[in-house]
Order: structure tokens, then C-alpha cells, then sequence
């Protein structure tokens, strides 16, 4: 009988099988032997060396561990790398959809054979516990078999259509639009990438990846596996450096087709808006640009769920999730009882080295988001607010190199103050309370963004009147493995409205190749 595989880790499960562990630690102690390199970007399938120069990538875990040095790209790079995506795009585009689908399931089965080596690469790189590390290994590969699923359920996005006029045959046929600049951000800095390029490339487009310099090697990796799996050279590029000097040559170059960006709504806005400037004529964008995600928690509701639902999808990662929950509003006859249960457990939480079995939350991604912290919890302090658990910097020990601080529950501010409507990516939930669930949707809607947001209640009235009023993309009721965070391939579809995003189909979901595709109509007469 063949050996049964564990089953996998996801972000509500977050649990693994004990043999997980040596193999995730094996890795680990490959990449401490493997670290420091000096790494290339690749464009048109060639190594690039930068005339600009090298950076630094060092762990947020400790800043002595150099993860590598890697290329400070330049504009006239980022415009080889589009010449490079172009000509890459002709071939990919007439490759059978088929043809397509099978190399990036050839790109998921290398990415399952990697994951513990991808997944310590992520720990050491943005600070992830190894479970969310793994984890999002693993929805990289559901990812892919999802959208391979959608691929042949639709045949390729071919549609045969009804009669015109007398003798026409049509059919409706779905064409990629060219080559895409792909950024992404730290936070999953292997299946954000991964979601948007995957896109992209099974629907007939070409990519130029451009990770973030906080995870430029998770980036790579990304591109190696593609690469490995067959996706030919110059339909998928690597290019690293300062957004800055990518930005100019990727909203005006007229070459590129599509531009799909996820990270801060400043950067994102400021994108969109020189992007549809610079260019001749309309072309399509993806943005998902962060939120201020809001848990309900009603009189009816299970306090223990929604306490364990609230503490998972506040801290876990730090809180530097575009699904976290930072905004929390408590029914007022039970706000006490569950803020005592919500700091006690808060407490409980293991703060540390994410490389360490049992660590919950690692360290904040640089010095710039510690001191973010900082100032966020002073400013809570001298506007009145009231710091339940956490607040705290933690430099001893072990913990003096990296960039840690305690999960934090700030209460008493006034429910219009800037902690309730600012997005700080960090382990900050600010709460408040409300008398109906009339006037906690009211306050859950105050806000620009619209990306996740929770309720818990054991009343299917107040279930009904939260979804049916609620104006945010990503909804769930009674998620004790996260209340505002989880989505996965093939359950939730991943989209913001308003501030948190642009097209309203989300990855994840039936409708987000639709995104890198555009009809032709195609008429023959009898």
C-alpha cells in the first residue's frame, strides 16, 4: 500500500503532521548553509547583472543572517525585460491552452517537491511561522489545479453562441492581452506573486515578475519553478530593485499590456493613476491595495469562537495581512466579559523565533514597522486609549537582532480616531462597542476599504442582516480559524472593493482568469 501523504496546512487549520517538522528543519538548516549568495535577474532566460549594482536582503528575524545580495535593477532593465516578455508572449499565446495547463501543473507538483525548502526560505526572509510558511506553499498548488479546473471546465474560455442572423455561426473566444509587469509584496511573498502571474500565464500572457526587495529570493524561487516546469524563456522574467525605478518604464512603455499590483493603497493609487495617464488608451489593471478589517462579535455569539477567531486573524503574521482583523466592535452587555477573555488569550500567544516549533507570531517585517508600532501605541495613549495586553518593543535575549513586538489590544478610543480607519499592518486591534447589529455594520462600513470582514453571532437573523448589509468582498460568519482571514483557492473568492481593490473578481475564484482575458467574437456566415 503506498504511503499515505499528511495532510496539508492551511491558514484555518494551521496545524501540520508531526513529520513535517524535521523535514521543514532540514530545510531550515539548508538555507542557514546556503545564505548570503549573490543572485542575478533573469530576462529573456538570461542571468542580468545590474550596472546599478547590488543590495543587501538580511532576515527580520536577525540581522546578522544575510539572505543575499541581489541586482538593483534599473529603468533600461525593466524595459529589456518587457522587450523580453513581448516576444515570449507571441510563442505562449499560440500554445494550446492545453499545453499551458500542463506545464503549470508541472510548476505545482516542483512546488509541492520544494515546499520545505520554499517555506524555510520564507520563514528566514519575511519571518512566517513555518506553518503559514508551508501553508502558503500549499495554496500555491491549489492555486494552480483550481484555475487548471476552471481552464478545462471552460475549454479554454471558448463559448459557441446563438444565431445573429440567418446562417451565422459565432463563437466567443477569450485572447490574452500581452505582457504584464507583476508586482508583489512581502507579506506571501511566494503565492501573491504566484496568484497574479498564474493568471497571467495559463490564460496566454507573459509576466516580468518584480517581488518586493524585502523577498527577492522567495521570488526567485518562484521563477525557477516556472521555469523548471517548461513556461518558456521571456514569458516569465525576474526582475529585482526599488519600485522606483521600475515604475516609469512601466507606465508609459506602450508595450505593456496589463499592469497587476498588490501593496499600500498610496503606491497602488499613485500606479493606476500615471499608468491610465501615460497611455494611449484604456488597459487593464489588478489591484488589491490592503483594508481595516472589521470582526463583529454580537451578545448571541459563541465568546470562546469568536475569541480564538479574533486572536487568529488579528495576530497571526503579525497582523501584516491585508485580511486582518485591526478593527473589533463588541456588543456592549458582553463587551467586558469578552475583552477579558480576548487579553487573557492574547497573552498566551507565542511570541519569538518563527523557526521554532510552537512560535505563533514571529518579528515585524523592518525597523521602519517597529517604529510604526511605537508611535501607533503612543498616539493611542495620549488620545485616551487604554493599552488591555501588549505595547511592548522586545529586544532581550534571543530576540535583540530582530525586529519583535507583543500583540497589542488597545481599548477606549474614540471609535472616529485615525487607529480605527488607518490601515498600520500590524499586530494593533483597536475595539470598540455598539448596541445593535444595525449600528455595528454602520461602523464596520466606515471605512474607505472593503477587503475582509467577520461577524459571530448564533443568530441567523443577525448572520442574514451582516451579509446582506455588509460592503466588503471577502465575508465570513463564526470562523474560529480566523474571522477575517483564510481564504483559500476553490472556497473564497479573494477581492476588495473600493479602496482594497479594482476588478471585483478576486483570485481564488471562478471569475479571476476573466482578468487577463479579453472576448473576441468570432461570426462565420452559412
Amino acid at each position: 500500500m503506498a504511503k499515505k501523504s499528511p495532510p496539508k496546512v492551511t491558514y484555518v487549520s494551521m496545524s501540520g503532521d508531526p513529520s513535517l517538522d524535521p523535514k521543514f528543519e532540514a530545510a531550515a538548516r539548508r538555507f542557514r548553509s546556503d545564505a548570503g549568495g549573490r543572485h542575478p535577474m533573469f530576462i529573456g532566460g538570461e542571468k542580468v547583472w545590474s550596472s546599478a549594482g547590488e543590495f543587501e536582503s538580511r532576515s527580520p528575524i536577525d540581522t546578522s543572517i544575510m539572505v543575499g545580495r541581489f541586482q538593483i535593477g534599473t529603468r533600461s532593465d525593466a524595459k529589456a525585460a518587457i522587450e523580453a516578455a513581448l516576444t515570449g508572449f507571441e510563442e505562449w499565446r499560440d500554445t494550446p491552452w492545453q499545453r499551458r495547463v500542463e506545464a503549470l501543473e508541472e510548476f505545482a507538483r516542483l512546488v509541492d517537491e520544494r515546499k520545505f525548502d520554499i517555506a524555510a526560505a520564507i520563514a528566514y526572509e519575511v519571518g512566517k511561522n513555518r506553518l503559514e510558511a508551508l501553508a502558503e506553499c500549499w495554496e500555491a498548488v491549489d492555486a494552480v489545479r483550481y484555475c487548471a479546473e476552471l481552464m478545462r471546465k471552460e475549454e479554454g474560455y471558448s463559448t459557441k453562441m446563438g444565431e445573429g442572423g440567418p446562417g451565422e455561426h459565432t463563437t466567443v473566444v477569450c485572447k490574452p492581452y500581452g505582457a504584464w509587469p507583476v508586482i508583489s509584496p512581502f507579506n506571501f511573498p511566494f503565492m501573491l506573486a504566484n496568484g497574479m502571474a498564474l493568471g497571467a500565464l495559463m490564460t496566454g500572457n507573459s509576466v516580468i515578475l518584480k517581488p518586493t526587495s524585502a523577498a527577492p529570493l522567495t521570488g526567485l524561487m518562484l521563477y525557477a519553478a516556472y521555469v523548471d516546469a517548461g513556461v518558456p524563456a521571456g514569458v516569465v522574467n525576474y526582475v529585482t530593485g526599488p519600485g522606483g525605478n521600475f515604475e516609469d518604464e512601466f507606465a508609459t512603455n506602450t508595450d505593456v499590456a496589463g499592469i497587476a499590483f498588490t501593496g499600500s493603497r498610496d503606491v497602488g493609487m499613485k500606479l493606476y493613476r500615471r499608468f491610465h495617464a501615460e497611455q494611449r488608451y484604456p488597459k487593464p489593471m489588478l489591484l488589491e491595495m490592503g483594508s481595516k478589517n472589521p470582526t463583529i462579535v454580537m451578545a448571541s455569539a459563541d465568546v470562546s469562537k469568536a475569541v480564538e477567531g479574533t486572536v487568529r486573524a488579528a495576530f497571526g503574521y503579525g497582523g501584516q495581512k491585508c485580511s486582518a482583523t485591526s478593527r473589533l466592535f463588541v456588543q456592549e452587555s458582553i463587551n467586558d466579559e469578552f475583552l477579558d477573555a480576548l487579553g487573557e488569550r492574547t497573552t498566551k500567544l507565542a511570541v519569538g523565533n518563527p523557526i521554532e516549533k510552537g512560535t505563533f507570531m514571529g518579528p515585524l517585517i523592518n525597523a521602519a514597522a517597529v517604529s510604526k508600532f511605537e508611535a501607533s501605541v503612543a498616539e493611542a495613549k495620549r488620545s485616551g486609549g487604554r493599552v488591555l495586553v501588549g505595547g511592548d518593543v522586545m529586544k532581550s535575549g534571543s530576540l535583540a537582532k530582530g525586529f519583535y513586538v507583543s500583540p497589542t489590544v488597545i481599548t477606549h478610543l474614540p471609535l472616529s480616531h485615525r487607529l480605527f480607519r488607518d490601515e498600520l499592518f500590524l499586530p494593533i486591534i483597536v475595539a470598540g462597542k455598539f448596541k445593535t447589529i444595525e449600528e455595528a455594520i454602520r461602523l464596520a462600513n466606515d471605512t474607505d476599504y472593503g477587503l475582509t470582514a467577520g461577524i459571530f453571532t448564533e443568530k441567523k437573523s443577525e448572520m442574514k442582516e451582516f451579509f446582506e448589509r455588509i460592503r466588503f468582498g471577502v465575508t465570513y460568519a463564526n470562523r474560529s480559524g480566523g474571522s477575517t482571514t483564510g481564504a483559500w483557492p476553490g472556497a473564497q473568492s479573494f477581492t476588495g472593493w473600493n479602496a482594497s481593490g479594482l476588478t471585483g473578481r478576486g483570485v481564488g475564484g471562478p471569475h479571476y482568469l476573466l482578468n487577463f482575458l479579453r472576448d473576441q467574437s468570432q461570426t462565420v456566415v452559412a
